[in-house]
């Protein structure tokens, strides 16, 4: 394969997997080197300004994190946005090219047909059926800034309530625990702060 070297890929086209979209629904397709900064402006642009109530991100392969992590800014930016995720597989084609063709013989090329997941995300200001796969309500929205802190903090408190979590100890105890761990003549005490631990919850 040394000699060989990629002209050009290409995917398959395929239907956005999404019922009742608008004919003009923008698609934002995101590649691996796609910039952040340069995919939001156009699509908050296309929410804000232009007034669109829904847009599409989508991404394969190695460019799926990125395409989720546009869709997360965007949620944030803009809030009370309904989600609705599609995963599915694409593929895409890869066309080689010997670049060192036998003298005489035909100039040989490869394609080579990959399967990479794709990601289809859409965003909607309007209500979307919440019955279909994939589908996520909007954030409970947090209120005027200045809200915002307070709001962050009992969040934070109650999500770790309802994961059932016990709260960490306070830092003390943390303290003597690592000492007596990493002392290894005295593996039960370590057990015992456990289990003193354990009393508290």
């Amino acid at each position: 394969m040394e000699n060989f070297r990629k002209v050009r890929t290409s995917e398959e086209e395929s239907p956005l997997p999404f019922p009742d979209l608008p004919p003009d629904v923008v698609e934002m397709k995101v590649k691996e080197g796609s910039k952040i900064r340069n995919l939001m402006n156009f699509a908050m642009a296309q929410m804000e300004l232009k007034g669109s109530r829904q847009i599409v991100f989508s991404g394969c392969g190695k460019a799926v994190t990125k395409t989720i992590t546009c869709v997360e800014i965007m949620k944030r930016k803009l809030g009370g946005l309904h989600q609705v995720t599609k995963v599915r597989y694409k593929t895409l084609l890869e066309v080689w090219e010997n670049q060192d063709p036998l003298p005489g013989g035909p100039a040989q090329n490869l394609t080579v047909h990959k399967n990479v997941p794709s990601i289809c995300i859409l965003l909607s200001r309007d209500p979307l059926d919440p019955n279909q796969t994939g589908y996520q309500p909007p954030e409970p929205c947090h209120g005027l800034g200045t809200q915002l802190g307070e709001a962050g903090e009992d969040t934070s408190s109650s999500s770790t309530k309802g994961l059932k979590r016990p709260l960490p100890p306070p830092r003390e105890e943390l303290l003597t625990k690592k000492l007596q761990v990493q002392v290894p003549d005295s593996p039960r005490g370590s057990g015992s702060t456990d289990r003193q631990l354990d009393h508290h919850h």
